[in-house]
């Protein structure tokens, strides 16, 4: 009889965490729940109306069974509320950020250099190693997208800054939104938006290389057929009246509405959640244009082509599905 194999402690240590898995089973881990599905979740304004200085993390990582904060796998999105008079301090280990000022004024200086002014609707990017402090001259409330959780997950550490800081103000971007409005081939385009981009990233045409931002107009009695894409959209309404909402679902009907939908009403400066590969419509019944910013991590999508736009219409026999068609 052959004597056993002599006891490896340090094969046995590189072994230890092997795993083998069926793979009918481990390929779809969401379908049985052991990776959590990303939900709808909202998130009302009168989170930043009131209260301290301070850093509000629209936090639902328990939810997605992931280190927090937050609010997707790969985003965390904050609402930022500076006193008037008072100053802040952000700062994250992420390689994009996205500020947009819902309503106030100040500025922000960025490790120590020189300040830049910002005023409601501006909008403004840092990259990675962006300590950055924002002093408000009149209430302010800021709206903070970053990646960090994204490199949690990597347990990497953005170090190299791959864009300038960058700023987009309010009136530069109604001028290029009113400028789609006015192209007539607008009057049939499913969404009547802007991308806001960088020369950095000619290739994506999106405002950072992890995340993308689009602002748009949702007008007068506007439906908005459903289209879905696998990406996670973190949605602000930038400005609405009651009676605008998306409906979120799974399926479409024969005519191209969502089936089973669930409704979130629009909130000026509130934040909901559109989950990736569901279909979503907007729905405009106010009597009044609203507008309406998705911060989405569509710019990594792109890059892996996995970004996946479809867009559905109704036609003789029932709801089509087109691809990349705006």
């Amino acid at each position: 009889m052959l004597a056993p194999a002599p006891r490896d402690p340090a094969a046995e240590r590189l072994t230890e965490a092997a795993r083998y898995h069926d793979y009918r089973y481990a390929s779809n881990p969401i379908a049985d729940g052991t990776l959590p599905a990303i939900p709808g979740a909202r998130f009302a304004a009168a989170l930043h109306e009131h209260g301290i200085t301070r850093t509000l993390p629209l936090d639902i990582s328990s939810v997605l069974a992931c280190p927090g904060p937050a609010t997707t796998p790969g985003l965390c999105a904050s609402f930022v509320h500076v006193c008037d008079g008072e100053a802040h301090i952000t700062d994250a280990n992420a390689t994009s950020q996205l500020f947009f000022v819902m309503r106030g004024a100040g500025s922000t200086r960025v490790d120590g250099q020189a300040d830049f002014e910002w005023q409601a609707g501006d909008l403004f990017t840092l990259p990675a190693q962006s300590r950055a402090l924002h002093a408000a001259t009149a209430d302010a409330a800021l709206y903070w997208v970053h990646d960090e959780p994204l490199l949690r997950y990597l347990g990497a550490t953005a170090t190299q800054r791959q864009f300038p800081p960058t700023l987009f103000r309010r009136d530069e971007i109604h001028k290029a939104l009113e400028a789609v409005i006015h192209d007539p081939s607008s009057a049939t385009a499913n969404r009547v938006s802007i991308l806001l981009g960088s020369r950095v990233f000619p290739q994506t045409m999106t405002i950072t290389h992890v995340l993308w931002a689009m602002f748009g107009v949702l007008p007068v009695n506007a439906v908005q057929a459903p289209h879905r894409h696998q990406s996670v959209a973190v949605d602000l309404v930038v400005n609405a009246k009651p009676g605008c909402y998306t409906m979120v679902g799974r399926s479409l009907d024969a005519d191209g509405r969502i089936k089973d939908g669930e409704r979130f009403d629009w909130e000026p400066h509130g934040v909901f959640v559109t989950p990736p590969g569901l279909w979503h419509s907007h729905h405009n019944e106010s009597g009044h244009p609203a507008h309406i910013l998705p911060i989405q991590d569509a710019g990594l999508h792109t890059h892996l082509r996995t970004l996946d736009i479809r867009f559905a219409k109704a036609g003789a026999g029932g709801a089509e599905v087109v691809e990349n068609a705006g």
